[in-house]
């Protein structure tokens, strides 16, 4: 979904920009920022994840090393 308000905030922007709507320009700019963040979000979310995975990889290891 992101990707999608990412990309619908593009299209708001620049058509608001083509008719003069600042309103419907600022809609645009804040959908696609709201897009990117989610984005981030997600990648944070992904990184977190995997590090927490890995940690717990190198607990378990560690457990069984010392079995």
């Amino acid at each position: 979904m992101s990707t999608q308000d990412r990309f619908e905030g593009k299209a708001k922007e620049t058509a608001g920009k083509a008719t003069g709507d600042e309103e419907l320009e600022d809609e645009g700019k804040t959908q696609h920022a709201k897009g990117k963040v989610k984005e981030k979000v997600e990648e944070t979310k992904d990184t977190a994840k995997g590090a927490f995975e890995a940690a717990k990889d190198a607990v378990s290891s560690d457990d069984d090393d010392q079995s």
